[in-house]
């Protein structure tokens, strides 16, 4: 049975929250959208293909400030992390920061994140459909000697492509100087933020958090640049599925483990089975076990062999109609100039290159299973001219 208008008024849907930049995206002709509970731009008058190409060849600028920030303070705040999650962070050294997840007690992926270390304080920067959920874990077990922080006063934005370094060193030279994952407290246009190389585009940028309150007039400064345009959500899904970076809810959920998802490079040798720190977070027994005997199924790149893109959903079977995986992401490439995918595959079947079949409405579409990325990482660390990474 359907919902009545009284379970509506007794249980009302949430309130659509906005960003500290919405007044900017509608000045701007975004074409806004509902996205894990705020008002966010899907793209701008150019269109997402066009957005996503300003991206690979110039800069791009992303409000990322529905993410949640949440810091971490206090003598045990290390340890207490690291019962959270399988990295290293006694060992992170401030001003760096890594790239972890949240596990269950299945093994299971709550949420990926961004850990950052600024002298003694951890920043978490955690996906924005799960950071209620996030902060409530970090709640229940957080120890007495340790403060946490939901940063609801920060705006988060990206600056993103070849061109982003050219533009932020005309407003913070020393910017330049950062390698990738680096992160630097720094005077932007005269606007105190916390900035760290890295994004979720494949190419080279900076991720800057800076009050909500200067939000828009930091926005406006880097929007001054020739080089750089808005972008929305839109290119940043065809971006970050190009360069072969998960999205949470898809590619990794509850239900697949950092192993099967092919992100074990996350984990080091101190949180492994032998290392120092071995274990010690939720579902270890069950992740590192698979770390060294294998799994089932794992992540793949998938390329269509048509011109049709194939959506998350769709089953993938040998040529005898045995279904051996699932696409969990899939689009068209305006860099590859042709449908991608990502999705889990049996273990049998991973090789690069082996043919299968996408059902899609009724019809087999052939695939085959190929490399990830499908677009070179140009991250400043092996930052070389496009034309040696083809």
């Amino acid at each position: 049975m359907g919902a009545t208008l009284i379970d509506s008024v007794r249980h009302p849907d949430p309130p659509v929250l906005e960003t500290p930049l919405h007044d900017l995206h509608l000045e701007l002709g975004a074409r806004m959208v509902p996205f894990a509970g705020y008002r966010m731009p899907l793209n701008y008058a150019d269109g997402i293909i066009s957005e996503h190409c300003q991206v690979r060849a110039a800069a791009g600028l992303f409000d990322v400030s529905h993410m949640g920030q949440v810091t971490v303070q206090g003598p045990g705040a290390a340890s207490f992390l690291e019962s959270l999650i399988p990295a290293d962070i006694e060992g992170l050294a401030a001003g760096r920061q890594r790239y972890s997840f949240f596990t269950s007690e299945a093994g299971g992926i709550l949420d990926d994140l961004m850990v950052q270390r600024i002298t003694d304080c951890f920043t978490l920067v955690v996906n924005a459909a799960n950071k209620a959920a996030d902060l409530n874990l970090l709640q229940r077990s957080c120890p007495a000697d340790c403060t946490l922080t939901l940063l609801n006063d920060q705006a988060l934005l990206a600056l993103q492509g070849p061109a982003a370094a050219t533009v932020l060193e005309q407003l913070a030279p020393a910017a330049t100087t950062m390698s990738f994952m680096e992160v630097q407290v720094l005077g932007i246009a005269g606007f105190q933020c916390t900035v760290s190389r890295s994004g979720y585009t494949g190419e080279d940028g900076f991720e800057i958090s800076v009050a909500a309150t200067e939000a828009e007039g930091l926005a406006r400064e880097l929007l001054a640049a020739a080089q750089v345009t808005p972008i929305g959500l839109g290119a940043r899904d065809s971006l970050r599925l190009e360069a072969g970076l998960c999205l949470h809810g898809q590619d990794i959920t509850l239900d697949t483990s950092p192993i099967e998802a092919n992100l074990q490079w996350a984990i080091p040798g101190c949180r492994r089975l032998g290392g120092t720190r071995a274990g010690g977070f939720p579902g270890a027994q069950r992740i590192l076990t698979e770390a060294t005997q294998g799994v089932a199924r794992v992540r793949v790149g998938i390329k269509p062999d048509g011109k049709a893109p194939i959506r998350a959903g769709a089953v993938l079977q040998t040529h005898s109609g045995a279904p051996v995986g699932e696409i969990t992401s899939g689009s068209f490439g305006p860099s590859i100039k042709g449908p991608i995918a990502m999705g889990y595959v049996d273990a049998a079947h991973t090789a690069v290159g082996t043919a299968l079949h996408a059902l899609v409405r009724g019809k087999l579409l052939p695939t085959r299973v190929a490399n990830l990325p499908f677009s070179p990482h140009n991250y400043y660390r092996n930052r070389k001219p496009r034309s040696q990474l083809a």
